[in-house]
């Protein structure tokens, strides 16, 4: 009987409290997409209803921080989610520095010259483009979503845990996040680098880039010559050896980046590019080159199932249909090939699948009182039988007290970091907004 009394005691649905606990969290997320589109439709309209939407949306999140009752959690994953933030940025840096690699190592000429990959998606999408309705090609057309827009959802996801709409710590899937998004770009690096693909868009390079003309002097020696002579490829692979003779290119062009120097053989700095390194860097941009795989698409993906896994209803379903339309978009407007967004799709998936360990939208509250309840069942039986209601009453309340988070903190410490954290992830809101919202 005891044990009945316990588990009856379930936790409240997230679902169903706060201000967004009835299916708000999916209203807002879809009006911030909507409004965002009227850009397109109704500048005037967007340029009055987008101010007051992330107004309205920022003072209920700030109203509702102070009531908020898992700050002890949220400073427990602080930690984590700051490895997070680093491991990520490091992961951006490594990829910027390959990017560079892999559109200045065979020279503009090549950025010229290289044909684009046959892509069946791209044929499939210009053969349906004849046979639909105009009006849904335009749909189809249409920037319903860019990069930016699923930054933002899953930021819009993170802070709805002040409302109870997910599962605490928000920093706790916050750090999932960027910690799997690490991950993915790290294996994409790898991925891209290790065999180069011609951009789906021939002009990109040249209209992108400064880079010098002629290839890097390891292309020269070990690609150039055997590119297209069927004899010269045989022989290279009979003889597992670099045997051609090396023509004459222009010298490369070299700067004193004093300890970073190293990298004017990666980046292939040319005059007038800025004074150092990091110039370069800035200037990457999505590459001109194919990357496989879609690093947008990762995005997209990541979003779509922090959604699904930490709220999930009609809004995770419309979120994953916006995925899709993003999909066709990158390959109809040859941003990738089809190949990378399904690539990124499953990717995506795979990674977020292995990465529950870090925030699980599983109560593990729950799990602790049933352990704590099996631990106690001797006692809690022995107590029944002997009629001891004030042992009971104790077991059970070491049972209830199992579930609840610890708390370690003192209130001053906890109001401090809430301070904190409010202003340092609508900061990080701002930039991210501000350096994304070219998609």
């Amino acid at each position: 009987m005891a044990k009945a009394r316990v588990l009856r005691r379930k936790p409240p649905r997230a679902s169903s409290r706060g201000l967004l606990g009835f299916g708000g969290l999916g209203i807002a997320a879809a009006a911030y997409v909507g409004v965002d589109y009227l850009r397109y439709l109704s500048p005037a309209w967007h340029d009055r209803l987008q101010p007051a939407l992330w107004a309205a949306l920022a003072l209920a999140a700030a109203a509702r921080a102070p009531f908020y009752r898992h700050w002890s959690a949220e400073l427990r994953a602080a930690l984590p989610f700051l490895g997070s933030i680093a491991f990520m940025l490091a992961a951006f840096l490594c990829e910027a520095i390959s990017v560079r690699f892999v559109s200045a190592v065979m020279g503009l000429q090549w950025h010229r010259s290289a044909a684009p990959l046959p892509d069946t998606g791209q044929w499939l999408l210009l053969s349906l483009n004849e046979k639909l309705p105009q009006s849904i090609v335009n749909l189809l057309r249409a920037h319903v979503i860019t990069l930016h827009h699923y930054l933002m959802l899953f930021i819009m996801l993170g802070f709805s845990v002040l409302f109870d709409c997910i599962k605490a710590p928000g920093l706790g899937i916050a750090t999932r996040y960027m910690f799997t998004m690490a991950i993915g770009r790290l294996l994409r690096t790898i991925t891209f680098i290790a065999t180069i693909l011609p951009s789906a868009r021939p002009w990109c390079a040249e209209a992108r880039y400064r880079i010098p003309p002629h290839p890097h002097p390891w292309s020269q020696k070990y690609y150039v010559p055997y590119a297209s002579d069927s004899n010269a490829i045989r022989r290279v692979i009979t003889h597992d050896m670099a045997y051609a003779a090396v023509q004459a290119y222009p010298d490369e062009y070299r700067l004193d980046w004093g300890r970073m120097s190293f990298l004017v053989d990666i980046l292939r700095p040319t005059p007038g590019e800025g004074p150092s390194w990091y110039h370069l860097l800035k200037k990457a941009s999505g590459g001109c080159n194919d990357l496989m795989y879609s690093g947008h698409m990762l995005v997209a993906v990541l979003t779509a199932m922090a959604w699904t896994e930490a709220y999930g209803g009609w809004i995770s379903v419309a979120i994953w249909l916006l995925v899709l339309h993003s999909v066709q978009r990158e390959i109809r407007e040859r941003h990738h090939y089809s190949v990378d967004c399904v690539v990124a799709i499953y990717v995506g998936i795979l990674l977020w699948r292995m990465t529950g360990f870090i925030w699980s939208a599983r109560d593990t509250s729950r799990a602790r009182r049933l352990a704590k309840l099996d631990e106690v069942q001797s006692r809690l039986l022995h107590a029944a039988k002997d009629s001891d209601i004030d042992e009971i009453r104790g077991l059970l309340k070491e049972v209830e007290l199992a579930g609840q988070e610890k708390q370690g903190f003192s209130q001053r410490v906890i109001l401090a970091f809430a301070a904190g954290t409010i202003i340092f992830t609508l900061s990080c809101v701002l930039i991210a907004f501000t350096m994304t919202s070219d998609g």
